[in-house]
């Protein structure tokens, strides 16, 4: 997994690469892992001050 920030103003753009083999085990059943992690790094954005947004690419 490699992971990719990028900052812009108030907006933390996070993006997450994943081998194909790793992808289900990063989003979890129905996404509920990847949604975890949403939320996680959207609470942490919030009490910064700032916004984040995830995306998980293969």
């Amino acid at each position: 997994m490699r992971v990719v920030a990028v900052e812009e103003g108030d907006t933390l753009s996070l993006s997450l690469y994943v081998s194909k083999d790793e992808m289900g085990k990063v989003i979890g059943k129905q996404g509920r892992i990847a949604r975890a992690l949403r939320v996680l790094v959207r609470a942490s954005a919030v009490r910064a001050g700032k916004h984040a947004v995830i995306d998980i690419v293969d």
